[in-house]
């Protein structure tokens, strides 16, 4: 398995490769076109500024400064050399050679400055709303994770402590509840440690491979079965194979998260849908009941895991539904995929979400 700084260094490779092509790609284009217009032109006045705009792009494009300084020098030399008279010659004393060089320094050096600022300032956004989330999260966790765990406790101590008074079915119910609550936790842990991974850089670190989607769902169908086994779930998927390149167990923990949550909060449901189907280069996912439908309120901050300002508990904090669907969101961010919800105009809501499909998929 790759390490972090393995990664790191990739990243670094392939952005230095990156920034090279464009400072080679968009150099070249200026020559090429320079060139095609001198034949057919009386003027050569038009290079300098094809030169700058070149230059401009390459600023622009590239990281930091180095390159749009490099590709000034290389365009004023340039134009010297090949454009000016006398051609295929070096001649510093023509007139206004100064200011030719001088212009095209000067927005390289402005449009590079201009470029990092905004990308540094980026970043600061990005921090601050993963600042955000994490703060979020870690009010509602405070708030809302001593329910299970009293619950958990009270149970096993009633056990234990009224074991003569009890019971073999007021046991089993007990302990089924703690169980229940266990198992819950269980699944608030994963969910939390897997925004905590796709948190900040580590987005990039995550295994994908080559998957069947059919694979995916026979796990998740499986283990639903396991906990909501009167749930009435119909399965729809496309007749050819849909190949997948996916982290597997991190799309199924998205899978199960959209399905607990619709068994769960679903007022009214009697079926629940899990439909896939192929669109273009992607796999398209929906979770669908025939529910209550979602509060149209809520809806832009689902994914977030928000805070109501008003009480200050999460939305349907009491089971974390916002914390689950941060970590779906998150997860689906990861693999370059998109992630909504929505009420269905025939009632009930439907979550769907799209993950990119095998490129070599024959």
């Amino acid at each position: 398995m790759k390490t972090r700084k393995h990664h790191k260094i990739e990243n670094e490779i392939l952005r230095t490769v990156r920034n090279w092509l464009i400072f080679t790609i968009m150099l070249g284009v200026a020559w090429v076109l320079c060139s095609s217009l001198s034949r057919v032109g009386t003027t050569d006045t038009f290079v300098p500024m094809i030169f700058i705009l070149a230059v401009l792009i390459i600023s622009l494009m590239t990281d930091g400064y180095f390159y749009g300084i490099v590709a000034s020098l290389i365009s004023v030399i340039g134009v010297n050399y090949a454009f000016t008279y006398p051609y295929m010659k070096l001649n510093f004393s023509i007139y206004g050679y100064p200011i030719t060089f001088l212009t095209m320094l000067t927005v390289s050096i402005v449009i590079s400055t201009l470029t990092t600022r905004s990308r540094e300032q980026e970043k600061l956004r990005h921090e601050a709303a993963q600042a955000k989330l994490r703060a979020d999260l870690l009010r509602a966790i405070s708030h809302d994770l001593r329910t299970p765990l009293t619950s958990i406790i009270g149970s096993i101590d009633t056990v234990m402590n009224e074991d003569e008074h009890l019971s073999h079915p007021e046991k089993v119910e007990l302990l089924g509840d703690a169980k229940q609550d266990a198992e819950w936790l269980v699944r608030m842990v994963e969910n939390l440690l897997s925004i905590t991974r796709m948190s900040g850089t580590e987005q990039a670190n995550i295994e994908k491979s080559p998957e069947l989607i059919e694979e995916i769902l026979s796990e998740c169908i499986a283990n639903f079965k396991k906990r909501h086994s009167a749930v009435n779930l119909k399965v729809s998927i496309p007749d050819e194979p849909l190949m997948v390149n996916v982290d597997a167990m991190l799309i199924e923990q998205v899978i199960m998260n959209l399905l607990d949550n619709a068994a769960k909060h679903a007022e009214g449901m009697t079926e629940l849908c899990l439909d896939v189907k192929c669109s273009g280069r992607q796999a398209l996912v929906s979770v669908a009941d025939n529910g209550a439908g979602l509060d149209p309120a809520i809806i832009p901050v689902l994914f977030r895991g928000q805070i109501d300002p008003e009480d200050g508990k999460t939305f349907d904090s009491n089971r974390f539904r916002g914390i689950g669907l941060a970590a779906c969101q998150a997860i689906v961010a990861a693999h370059g995929g998109t992630i909504s919800a929505a009420n269905r105009p025939e009632g009930g809501a439907v979550f769907t979400f799209t993950i990119p499909m095998e490129e070599d998929e024959e």
